[in-house]
């Protein structure tokens, strides 16, 4: 009888020593590297937090740094701004003719040309029709294109090489067009792409341009010069919701010179990185260790810490546009496969970002009206299979939530 006791006791004792808890579990996965991961989900309302692990590991990111680049600009600017690209007859007109060039002042749209939402209109169609409602057919001079608006390379130098070619890795120029892109590879010249689209459009329209094309750091040289078009893009809030849904880097490079450039610095995204750091630091959220390269995620001299994305998605909970930005679990974009037919479908919205050894999350838990009430950080670097680190996280969110 004091044996069946004892042994009971044990057994008993070694099931209570043995129960895990859900963060335990998760750091157990074979493909979870413990100390290269961390994780913080805190209540919203309360400041409770339901679990933490190395929340102040300086990791890298990927794509989850576009959080921080929109966080930072829609309190900025809020959602209502947009993109202007500018084009003016940089002459005198007289009857049918500009006597001047016709410049377009790159401002930045990272939407120029873009097969992908937001739509934007075609500022070709708008500058013919422009030019034809003055009764303009002969343009003097030359087709420019001022690339003043930004300092500093197209691309942060850390970005890798295998990178540069690809389609996700063409840098922000101060006129975009067409994403930079031609098929998955990168287009180095989006400007001269443009200039010879907006060349042969003019052309079949039956306007003449005598001169030649040119693209550089020369604003308006006519005091008197007249606008021929302001080209406008969607708001703000869609090209954020565009660049959280689909990930692109593109997006997230010109928002985060958008941003330096509303804070006063020379639009490089050095300068801006740096500015975006200092902002959030300035609003008491935790920055030590923090690097700020870029604003898509790509370099990998990023750092981030799990405390510092939590801090700025626990200032951006009561935000009503922030949350909506990011997909649904279960639901949309690159989460649509993420905690699919179980009891959190399209009850998560995150931010993935995944890159070779890296799988991370940073979002939001919802409630009935969709909502945030948590916020969720989980930054995985050095793992194995990516499949299992994703169910891993899956089945941490699950047993969190349940």
């Amino acid at each position: 009888m004091k044996r069946h006791i004892l042994l009971s006791f044990l057994l008993l004792t070694a099931a209570i020593l043995n129960a895990a808890t859900p963060l335990e579990t998760f750091l157990r996965s074979k493909s979870i590297s413990a100390g290269s991961t961390a994780v913080l989900v805190q209540d919203l309302k309360t400041g409770e937090v339901l679990t933490s692990h190395n929340a102040d590991l300086p990791l890298l990111p990927a794509s989850i740094m576009k959080t921080v680049t929109i966080a930072g600009l829609l309190q900025e600017k809020g959602p209502d701004e947009r993109f202007h690209t500018m084009v003016f007859a940089d002459g005198p007109i007289e009857g049918n003719t500009i006597e001047g060039d016709l410049l377009i002042a790159g401002g930045g749209d990272p939407t120029l040309g873009a097969n992908c939402v937001p739509e934007s209109a075609d500022i070709a169609e708008e500058i013919i029709a422009a030019l034809q409602h003055k009764g303009i057919d002969t343009i003097k001079g030359d087709l420019r294109i001022d690339i003043s608006l930004y300092e500093g390379p197209d691309c942060p130098p850390s970005w890798a090489s295998g990178d540069l070619n690809e389609a996700y890795g063409t840098g922000s120029h101060a006129l975009n067009f067409r994403r930079n892109a031609s098929g998955s590879r990168a287009v180095k010249n989006p400007e001269s792409v443009f200039l010879s689209y907006l060349s042969s459009r003019l052309r079949g329209a039956g306007i003449e341009v005598k001169g030649g094309v040119k693209i550089g750091k020369e604003s308006l040289s006519d005091k008197d010069a007249t606008v021929i078009v302001d080209h406008v893009s969607d708001k703000y809030a869609e090209v954020m919701r565009s660049c959280m849904m689909r990930s692109d880097n593109l997006f997230a490079e010109t928002l985060l010179r958008a941003f330096g450039l509303a804070r006063g610095k020379e639009g490089s995204t050095a300068a801006s990185a740096e500015e975006m750091l200092s902002y959030w630091k300035k609003a008491g959220v935790p920055t030590r260790g923090v690097t700020l390269i870029d604003g898509s995620g790509l370099s990998r001299s990023n750092r981030v810490t799990a405390s510092f994305i939590n801090g700025i998605l626990q200032t951006m909970g009561d935000n009503e546009d922030y949350a909506s930005f990011m997909p649904l679990a279960g639901q949309e974009g690159t989460l649509s496969e993420f905690l699919k037919d179980t009891a959190l479908d399209a009850y998560v919205a995150m931010k993935t970002g995944s890159m070779k050894g890296i799988q991370c999350y940073a979002g939001y838990k919802l409630d009935e009206e969709f909502a945030p009430t948590h916020s969720i950080v989980i930054i995985m670097n050095d793992i194995g299979p990516r499949a299992s680190a994703r169910k891993a996280a899956e089945n941490l969110l699950l047993s969190l939530f349940e």
